[in-house]
């Protein structure tokens, strides 16, 4: 685009000029600095795409295979730069396609503006070729939704958009336009939104109860953190580093908290959650004081309430007020922003060290390492196992990759046993468990960040849901990193019904393509992996390629997850068999 382009579109945000909505869209969305745009077109936004070819110098458009690819893609930018996601999608169909990756990125709290096209205002409700009530059907699954019928409304309604997804708690928005305003002409100008009348994004903090959390915690004997993405989300992972630190604490994580503090610190002390480490989940109902920073208590961290950390005193840090005593009574309930909270909050801590504690931490761990971890990574039996998978991408990436994992056993597997020294590194879909999630994520999160090594790890079953997407791979040439741990079933339902169903193995076992042959249908370099001598090399080689790699590692196809808590059972009844 030459510099008399660029300085009208400079200007077209500067001062008002009569241009059509459609282009107003564009010239919104380059004013929010949006870069990449996933999406995928239709009869009902043909004239946003017009437009949009107009500017493809500045705004990059990726052609997902599936609206759903869209959303899970600009998941996966959002998630690993933790800038606002942006997906575009027609009417009807091409709408209702977007609406799997919203409610995922609401329940995890992921920044996104999805666009749809509408048909034209005099047809609404009269049920025309491709029209469905959008912004009925999306209602529940966004943090807010607006219908736009005359182009003049854009510009404010856009920049309410991306104010409202980024702010506070994140979430997904979605803007629905009729055809007839995407071709209307008006005055276009463009102020970006700092505030909303009502809307309190970020309570303001009340020191009083962070000197009531503070005398609790350094008045504890044995003190537990358990930390959620709210600490990525409000960039706290200095201050909550210098928290654990200073007060001695051990700290543990939720799935979508991971990599907040790196793997190899001497106070993370594992995963919470249904397949998370024994220390942690039973050390829950033994603890004092219980610390949760920006994170929900989800039934997968909690097991059953009845007998969660009954016998703790309850300190939450959250900067949603609906969070707090949802699910778990507080004691003692911080509201505000994570990143400010802990900052209040440091220098009123006593510099301790729990030593006998964290020695109990620690003499769990040593059990679980023999009964359950050291099979997984450095496994005697014939078959290869998810784990020593996971264990050599760790020894090729120097636990520097962001590791983009799917919904099942290898998710619970990646989670559990990857390194993670960089924050934003651990992209999955958490809340929602969506399968299909890690394909078109990781693509999004590569073009976000290409400098980094990204690895989608995912199931033969959560694979196929997406696959098409290796077509926007090959034509976008994103040099993205897949690996299918394929063991022939839909591995975790397996392991449900082998435990709770008496092996009655009810459509759970696939009878899958030739994987290898499909990734180089796409012009993907590809390899599979069934023997153990094989996997150093072919993990090494995939790292070392400068292009997208496919690696297929068959493995055991009958191996069990563990530790596991049973559904509805209590954290202490975590199983390591």
């Amino acid at each position: 685009m030459n510099i008399e382009t660029k300085n009208k579109t400079k200007e077209a945000t500067q001062q008002t000029i009569k241009i059509t909505g459609s282009e107003a869209i564009i010239r919104c969305l380059i004013a929010e600095g949006v870069d990449i745009l996933y999406g995928y077109p239709g009869g009902a936004i043909m004239p946003v795409y017009d437009e949009l070819y107009k500017f493809r110098d500045q705004i990059h458009h990726v052609l997902t295979r599936h609206e759903q690819g869209a959303t899970h893609a600009a998941q996966g930018y959002a998630r690993i730069s933790g800038r606002v996601g942006v997906a575009m999608a027609t009417s009807g169909p091409g709408a209702t396609n977007l609406i799997t990756g919203i409610a995922d990125a609401q329940i995890d709290s992921t920044p996104l503006v999805c666009i749809t096209g509408q048909v034209s205002s005099h047809l609404l409700g009269s049920d025309a070729f491709q029209e469905t009530d959008i912004v009925g059907i999306s209602t529940p699954v966004t943090k807010w939704n607006h219908q736009v019928t005359k182009a003049s409304e854009i510009p404010e309604v856009i920049a309410k958009a991306f104010y409202i997804a980024k702010s506070g708690r994140p979430g997904p928005v979605l803007i629905d336009i009729t055809k007839d305003a995407q071709f209307e002409e008006f005055d276009f100008s463009y102020k970006k939104c700092t505030g909303i009348r009502s809307y309190n994004p970020i309570p303001n903090i009340d020191i009083k109860l962070v000197e009531a959390a503070a005398e609790l915690i350094n008045n504890a004997k044995k003190p537990m953190i358990v930390w959620g993405q709210g600490i990525i989300l409000g960039k706290a992972e200095d201050e909550l580093k210098a928290v654990i630190e200073k007060a001695g604490i051990p700290a543990a994580w939720t799935i979508l908290g991971a990599s907040a503090l790196p793997t190899s610190h001497p106070l993370n002390i594992g995963m919470v959650g249904m397949h998370g480490n024994y220390a942690p989940n039973k050390l829950t109902n033994e603890c004092d004081v219980l610390i949760a920073i920006g994170m929900r208590f989800d039934d997968r961290v909690t097991g059953n309430l009845n007998t969660y950390a009954k016998q703790a005193k309850i300190i939450h840090f959250e900067i949603d007020p609906a969070e707090v005593d949802k699910n778990v009574k507080t004691d003692v309930a911080v509201l505000g922003d994570s990143k400010e909270s802990l900052a209040a909050l440091l220098p009123l801590l006593e510099t301790k060290s729990h030593t006998a504690w964290l020695q109990e931490f620690k003499a769990l761990y040593d059990i679980e390492f023999e009964k359950v971890i050291k099979d997984d990574l450095h496994p005697t039996k014939e078959g290869l196992t998810m784990g020593e998978v996971l264990n050599q991408i760790n020894i090729e990436t120097k636990g520097n990759a962001a590791i983009v994992s799917d919904v099942g056993q290898h998710q619970m597997i990646a989670c559990r046993y990857s390194n993670f020294n960089i924050t934003k590194s651990n992209i999955t879909s958490g809340g929602l468990g969506t399968m299909g999630f890690a394909l078109p994520a990781a693509i999004g999160a590569k073009m976000a960040a290409p400098q980094r090594e990204v690895v989608a790890i995912i199931g033969d079953g959560g694979y196929q849901m997406t696959i098409q997407e290796l077509g926007t791979i090959f034509q976008q040439k994103v040099p993205v990193k897949i690996v299918v741990l394929n063991n022939e079933f839909l591995g975790m339902v397996r392991q449900w019904q082998q435990l709770f169903f008496d092996k009655r193995y009810a459509s759970t076992e696939m009878t899958n393509p030739d994987f290898v042959t499909i990734a180089k249908g796409y012009y993907i370099e590809a390899k599979r992996v069934k023997k153990r001598e094989e996997l150093a090399d072919a993990v090494k080689e995939m790292i070392a390629c400068k292009e997208a790699y496919f690696l297929e590692v068959c493995v055991e196809k009958e191996d069990n997850v563990f530790p596991m808590i049973p559904s509805g059972a209590s954290v202490s009844d975590i199983r390591l068999s």
